[in-house]
């Protein structure tokens, strides 16, 4: 009867647990915060669009973060709990996300508001080295996102409409490192539209 529990317990935290996000970014263990900026570069200059701030739990999930905008404004905060996380936003609902795993390397990830309301689901398939391989939206856009990798870091992210045809294709590349190998400066190029955004991250670790 106790192993009997053992195994149902064992499934119910893996259904409710997502991958770690150090995992999927490639990120070295140990950090414990992160700062992530995005920028876009228009005519040569960089114009701040967002700052993220991470706190990471012990194992590289997030366990609170917060986005602001260029200004400083809120723009969303998340908290880990234990069955599911929360995102807040200044000017909509609180949403509570639950992951579920399905077979396959997939786990299937919803948004829905305190009435139960769906905002957003999507299926996420992994590798056998916990990156992303794909990215399916099932709610909003319904387009896939394939994710490809070079010299152990992600390289370009090709997205799709339901009828398989294009809709762009984000070459991206590490500009520098540190001596962890975290990637501190990235390069992203949209093939469709030509804007061009660079993305700093800076951790800290134990």
């Amino acid at each position: 009867m106790n192993v009997i529990l053992f195994f149902i317990l064992i499934t119910v935290l893996q259904s409710c647990t997502s991958k770690k996000y150090t995992v999927i970014r490639q990120l070295p263990k140990g950090i414990k915060s992160a700062i992530e900026e995005r920028y876009v570069i228009l005519n040569d200059r960089k114009e701040l669009l967002q700052k993220k701030e991470m706190i990471f739990t012990g194992n590289g999930r997030i366990r609170y973060s917060r986005t602001v905008d260029a200004s400083g404004n809120l723009m969303q905060e998340t908290h880990k709990k234990l069955w599911f996380i929360t995102e807040s936003y200044p000017d909509k609902e609180k949403y509570y996300c639950k992951t579920r795993w399905k077979p396959g390397q997939r786990e299937r990830i919803s948004c829905y508001t305190q009435k139960q309301y769906k905002q957003n689901e999507a299926v996420y398939y992994y590798n056998t080295d916990g990156t992303i391989a794909k990215i399916v939206d099932n709610f909003t856009t319904f387009h896939t996102q394939y994710y490809y990798y070079t010299d152990n870091g992600l390289s370009k992210i090709v997205t799709k409409d339901q009828n398989d045809r294009m809709v762009d294709e984000l070459l991206i590349s590490c500009i520098s490192k540190d001596e962890r190998g975290t990637c501190l400066k990235e390069s992203r190029v949209s093939d469709a539209t030509g804007r061009k955004e660079e993305w700093h991250f800076v951790p800290v670790y134990e």
